[in-house]
């Protein structure tokens, strides 16, 4: 039996998200920039996945999730996100870690990880 998140629609936390990063002054476009970082979305794919209310199984199930999502570490509610077993709580545990480091002010760039070549 998976957890209650597995299969609650992407949809429905979104609007928490962008309320989140809006609140610390940053704006829905950088959300949907770190969004589509980590899991290879463009924005009218995202967009699509939201109207359908795509459960979050089926949004990372489907998503091209980048190499550099490893590189995401810390904790969230006090849960190291670089120590979640489950594949799919720990890649819900790493969107959850980018939307908090943006909405407490890390840079874009800084957010994706984005090694430097």
């Amino acid at each position: 039996m998976g957890h209650r998140i597995f299969t609650t629609a992407v949809a429905d936390v979104y609007p928490h998200y962008v309320a989140k990063v809006e609140r610390k002054g940053r704006s829905e476009a950088e959300l949907r920039e770190v969004i589509t970082w980590l899991t290879g979305y463009d924005d009218a794919a995202l967009t699509r996945h939201l109207e359908a209310a795509t459960t979050f199984e089926d949004f990372f199930a489907q998503a091209a999730v980048s190499p550099d999502a490893e590189l995401i570490t810390g904790s969230v509610c006090g849960v190291k996100v670089q120590e979640v077993e489950d594949p799919l709580m720990k890649r819900i545990r790493q969107l959850d870690k980018v939307v908090d480091e943006l909405a407490k002010g890390k840079a874009v760039e800084k957010v994706v990880r984005t090694p430097r070549g």
